[in-house]
């Protein structure tokens, strides 16, 4: 019940057109119901004109009262009644039908809209717990269960539930004794419902969890082809998938087994039920209380009413699937908002003054291991300041808590003087250009990546900035120029292309801080050559963060800053630090070295 409330939560906004469609599936019972009551009058004629005679047997809804007695006319009147029931019937569904699939797709729209923005409001903590491939299954395929539910099962339910009411209120109507005696079976039937729905429900829980592990099997395998191929491991992915796919077979049979076995065996007990009424009916017959048209409408409204009663079976078993996927929702918005923003947080201006960190410490999720221990620094504006150091030192981390993607767990990081946690998220972020060593790309065109820090740029914005990132001339050799679409990830461009395109987009943005994470590591010396140009322009004015692995590429920052096991163990500038002969000069030391030594294997190759 607190799963299908909350469900409704998302349904109070369209109850207009809710309460319309409800009204439209009463419509559906109450004229279903209407055509099963014309029985009466055709069996009345059909005796009449047989010689039978006498009163006229009474109606459901006084339908008599608007019959001729006999002849050509009864026939015409009720015949044109049979079709006017028909499609008013019709009318009214198609409205019901109409109605709930919007207030379903209005629903959900807004869920996934509610749920993506929930998503956005986490830190980058919560997205280095969760795989994407779970919250895009939590957003996409349980949200469409939710909207079938709404759209389709839960209409069904209603109309069902009015046409079963309609049904046993005609049964009482034309015999309540009959009525009764069939209504035993209740209970039974809303036990069975109960124990089939759980299982059902654990099942559905079975099948998604399934699911999600079967799209991260093959997301993971085909993102990594090039690894698969080079270690011949296909038919190891494919033993995988298939065993995590023949799991998801026997739930889903299990299911199918039950959504077969309930439905027939809640319509064998009724019609056992029925079996058992007819020597009873045999008695109200004699007795003189039912004659042959009131039987036989009875038997055809009790006969009927079983339809709905095992429709709502097969639809209680559905909605309690699709309550299973809606749980799988909950989970993910039931998640606190890692980065809450306080009422009162201030506007960030552009850089003046400094980025300061105080004392900070930080470590990751419920990790005992502090990656970074008392750290302080003051990185003044306008100036480039490096971060050095060996690999797992805690110098991306120090970045991270710049654009506040986490927040430390003592100390502070300051802009300006104002705390990082009192100040407006977006005001923090839009002053902050990011390049890093991994180029995000979207599969869109290179106007769309570029533009992306800045979408309101117009054309000559954009060919500036990638004139500035030395990209306009790669750029204009594309297929279709700046509306060339770069595939996923940027696949369809060298590594010092897509460099260079990022660097265009943190032109645009013309952010006052710029944070540059290993942003030529990975590339060859040409490409690095034109980066290298790129970035010269990108962060003149500016002030800089730089975290570099190749040492020569930050011997004119104003400050080079020494990061060991998540302490800052040195700083100042290249010349002080080699001077100094400590931890810097041994990092240059082995990298000049290894350095020396590539030369020299490819001089003599």
């Amino acid at each position: 019940m607190r799963d299908l409330r909350r469900l409704l939560f998302y349904l109070r906004p369209h109850w207009g057109k809710f309460a319309l469609a409800t009204v439209a599936m009463l419509a559906v019972g109450l004229l279903s119901s209407a055509i099963g009551a014309l029985i009466v009058p055709i069996f009345d004629q059909a005796l009449r004109q047989n010689g039978g005679g006498g009163q006229r047997t009474p109606t459901l809804y006084g339908l008599q009262h608007y019959i001729p007695d006999s002849g050509f006319a009864a026939w015409r009147t009720i015949a044109l009644l049979l079709i006017f029931f028909t499609v008013a019937k019709g009318v009214a569904e198609y409205f019901s039908t109409y109605l709930m699939a919007r207030v379903g797709q209005e629903s959900v729209a807004r869920l996934r809209e509610d749920m993506y923005a929930h998503l956005h409001a986490q830190s980058a903590d919560f997205f280095e717990r969760h795989r994407t491939n779970y919250l895009v299954s939590r957003l996409v395929g349980s949200a469409a269960a939710i909207e079938t539910a709404v759209s389709n099962t839960l209409r069904d339910m209603l109309r069902e539930g009015f046409t079963l009411v309609c049904f046993l209120v005609a049964s009482f109507y034309y015999s309540w004794r009959l009525t009764l005696g069939a209504l035993i079976i209740a209970p039974f039937v809303g036990f069975l419902t109960a124990r089939f729905g759980r299982a059902l429900r654990n099942l559905a829980r079975e099948s998604y969890e399934g699911n999600q592990q079967l799209v991260d099997t093959a997301q993971e395998a085909l993102s990594n082809h090039t690894i698969v191929k080079a270690y011949v491991a296909e038919e190891h992915e494919q033993g995988r998938f298939a065993r995590v796919a023949r799991q998801i077979m026997r739930a889903n049979l299990r299911t199918a087994k039950i959504n077969g076995i309930a439905p027939n065996t809640i319509e064998l007990i009724g019609v056992l039920a029925v079996a058992a009424l007819l020597f009873f009916a045999q008695r109200e017959i004699l007795s003189g209380r039912m004659n042959a048209a009131l039987f036989v409408t009875f038997l055809f409204f009790l006969f009927s009413s079983y339809d709905p009663m095992r429709k709502l079976s097969r639809l209680h078993n559905g909605m309690e699937q699709a309550l299973a996927a809606a749980r799988h929702v909950w989970e993910v918005m039931d998640e606190r908002a890692e980065m809450p923003e306080r009422e009162d947080a201030v506007a960030l201006q552009p850089l003046r003054d400094s980025i300061e960190l105080r004392e900070v410490f930080f470590r990751y999720g419920n990790e005992e291991r502090r990656v970074l221990r008392g750290v302080s620094l003051r990185i003044r504006a306008g100036r480039m300041v490096a971060l050095v150091g060996e690999s797992g030192g805690g110098k991306s981390t120090l970045t991270k808590l710049i654009p506040r993607f986490h927040d430390p767990i003592e100390g502070a990081v300051l802009w300006d003087g104002v705390d990082l946690r009192d100040a407006r998220l977006q005001s923090l972020r839009r002053n902050i250009a990011l390049v890093t060593q991994e180029t995000v790309l979207f599969n869109d065109t290179v106007r769309y990546n570029i533009a992306y820090s800045r979408p309101d740029a117009t054309e000559a914005e954009i060919e500036r900035a990638a004139r500035a990132a030395h990209a306009h001339e790669f750029i204009k050799e594309l297929p279709h120029g700046y509306d060339t679409v770069v595939g996923e990830r940027g696949i369809f461009l060298s590594g010092g292309q897509r460099q260079r395109l990022a660097i265009a987009r943190a032109v645009l943005a013309d952010a006052s801080v710029l944070v540059l994470d290993e942003a030529t590591s990975a590339l060859d010396a040409e490409s690095e050559r034109l980066v290298q140009k790129a970035l010269s322009n990108l962060t003149t004015g500016r002030t800089t963060i730089v975290i570099a692995h190749r040492l020569s590429t930050v011997r004119r920052a104003d400050l080079i800053v020494v990061v060991e096991r998540g302490r800052i163990v040195e700083s100042g500038k290249h010349a002080e630090l080699l001077a100094l002969g400590g931890a810097y000069r041994r990092l240059y030391e082995l990298q000049f070295a290894d350095e020396e030594e590539e030369m020299l294997v490819n001089r003599e190759s």
